[in-house]
């Protein structure tokens, strides 16, 4: 039996402690200042009021002013706390964790610098950590289709555990893996990373397709739904993807599985993120959508204006051309600089030339 110790008890960090208890281990989860009222009840009755569902009775719950006694002897730790909290995160954790534990995160998401310079939200963590703990505590990332409520209700999840130590990793899998949680591993990191990040932005673009047919005025039966539109941009996500990975210095191939095709899909089929997208498809203007949708958090325009933000100096830096990452560009147009929704079609699959494998049109050896 292994204890492990979760910060952030919201609906992916909970989630995570179905298969960890199922697998016998002993599992104390940390909810922030915003879940108190999520642990008083799971203290109270084993209920998670988020998830709709009975915790099982071997996973303890803490308050945040618990955490440390919560954390006291765990070998393995991870973090449910959303992409917007990672720094909020990482002054908790430099007071948490210890050397020898394993450490793997579930938020997703990049930061971008002055100078266009982008950095996975792993390394953004561990950049805030105390050099002892930076050096003797592996940072790991959970990427891949895996929304909370399904692994939740056990059903069968296919996702990544993406590191740079292969040893941690495999700590990691042979506590995770079960019957229904089914696990694979990666040391590219950085090209995982950046496709977990970059989903968030195309899969609410794909929103865009039931929003414009809303627009029109079109009755969204299934025999004229906007499949052929979703599909295109989430083709054109991928190459792109692939595109962002070689130029930060990831595997290209990674573009390829679970972290991009598979979690944009199940993205894509529904959340918040698609949820904005439909309304920005429907004609409105991104801080109107938002509005309407009473301000919730959207890691997807989030990763939109750190990502997306980044090109013009990118591009000023000769390190991607201006024909590069169209759909990403247009996407910030509409989310941060508030244009219509007018989608260049022809700059996708390589422009206006026949379509060239991503091969073809990489930013092979770029680095930011």
């Amino acid at each position: 039996m292994t204890k492990i110790a979760i910060l952030g008890s919201g609906m992916m960090g909970s989630a995570l402690s179905m298969p960890l208890a199922d697998n016998g281990h002993d599992v104390h989860l940390v909810g922030t200042h915003l879940d108190r009222e999520i642990i008083d009840s799971v203290k109270a009755t084993g209920y998670h009021t988020t998830l709709e569902i009975d915790m099982p009775e071997t996973v303890q719950a803490y308050q945040l002013e618990e955490a440390e006694q919560a954390f006291d002897g765990a070998e393995i730790v991870a973090s449910g706390v959303t992409s917007f909290a990672t720094h909020w995160a990482a002054d908790q954790l430099s007071k948490l964790l210890r050397p020898g534990q394993v450490f793997v995160m579930v938020a997703k998401g990049m930061e971008a610098d002055d100078d266009g310079n982008l950095s996975i939200l792993p390394d953004v963590l561990a950049s805030r950590l105390p050099d002892d703990l930076r050096e003797s505590v592996p940072v790991n990332a959970i990427v891949g289709p895996s929304i909370a409520g399904e692994l939740a209700a056990r059903r069968h999840t296919c996702v990544m555990f993406a590191g740079r130590d292969q040893a941690a990793l495999d700590r990691l899998t042979e506590t995770f893996a079960g019957p229904y949680y089914h696990v694979w591993t990666s040391t590219d990191i950085i090209g995982s990373e950046i496709c977990a990040a970059l989903k968030n932005c195309y899969a609410l673009g794909s929103g865009f397709g039931d929003g414009v047919i809303n627009r029109d005025g079109v009755d969204p039966d299934y025999r004229w739904r906007n499949f052929n539109y979703e599909a295109a941009l989430i083709s054109q996500g991928v190459i792109e993807s692939r595109q962002f990975v070689e130029l930060l210095g990831g595997r290209p191939e990674t573009a390829e599985g679970l972290a991009t095709a598979g979690d944009t899909y199940v993205t894509a089929k529904g959340g918040r993120n698609v949820r904005v997208g439909r309304l920005l498809g429907a004609g409105m203007r991104f801080q109107e959508a938002w509005e309407q949708l009473d301000h919730i958090t959207l890691e997807g325009a989030e990763a939109i204006k750190q990502i997306g933000g980044a090109l013009p100096t990118l591009t000023e830096r000769g390190l991607i051309g201006e024909q590069d990452m169209p759909l990403l560009r247009h996407l910030y147009d509409v989310i941060t600089e508030k244009r219509e929704l007018d989608m260049p079609w022809k700059t996708f699959f390589g422009g206006q030339r026949p379509y060239l494998p991503p091969e073809a049109v990489s930013l092979k050896g770029a680095k930011a």
